[in-house]
């Protein structure tokens, strides 16, 4: 078996992208400028960057499970024009109490519940505790801390009014908390 790699676990919607709500539509989806720098960073350094993100949209009946498809194929078309790439993308579209069956389902794969990056630690053979998971919600840091990894918090998405309104109630503190994904990916691939 190859040799284990460290990965960078990436937060969507208010890490690599604007967060608009539900993405319900393709036109809604606006990725951050400095994401395909940030994720070309990554690349270059060797580690795997790995998208992980919650979809319960498609539980609630905002819209169709084709619909992550699509939004994620745009991500990686304005990450290919940076030169950058996603190594995989891993997503929940479940809901533990809204929605019908098979979304409504109180899973393993929900942040921030480590499924998702379990199954990524074993198919891409991640070696977790090299690994970061970053993101803009709480959620996203108490993921990092089920999964084995690092946590770094970002100020992008919800992330400013999580950090300056909460932060005071949370029972753990993120190993790095940066002004967006750019400053956190450097800081991280310099430890």
């Amino acid at each position: 078996m190859s040799e284990q790699r460290p990965a960078v676990f990436i937060d969507r919607d208010g890490t690599i992208s604007e967060e608009v709500g539900y993405v319900n539509h393709v036109s809604r989806y606006k990725v951050f400028p400095f994401a395909a720098e940030a994720i070309r960073t990554l690349n270059e350094a060797g580690w795997l960057a790995v998208l992980v993100t919650n979809q319960a949209g498609v539980a609630r009946g905002y819209f169709e499970e084709e619909m992550i498809g699509r939004v994620h194929g745009l991500l990686a078309e304005e990450l290919e024009k940076g030169g950058a790439r996603l190594d995989a993308v891993y997503y929940c579209p479940h809901h533990p109490s809204v929605g019908e069956p098979p979304y409504r389902f109180d899973c393993d794969c929900r942040k921030p519940r480590p499924g998702l990056i379990k199954r990524a630690a074993e198919e891409l053979n991640v070696d977790l505790r090299r690994s970061w998971m970053v993101g803009d919600r709480y959620s996203d840091a108490e993921l990092a801390r089920n999964a084995g990894t690092r946590a770094a918090f970002v100020l992008t998405g919800y992330g400013r009014g999580e950090y300056e309104h909460q932060s005071h109630t949370w029972e753990h503190r993120p190993d790095l908390v940066a002004e967006n994904l750019l400053e956190a990916v450097k800081e991280i691939i310099s430890f």
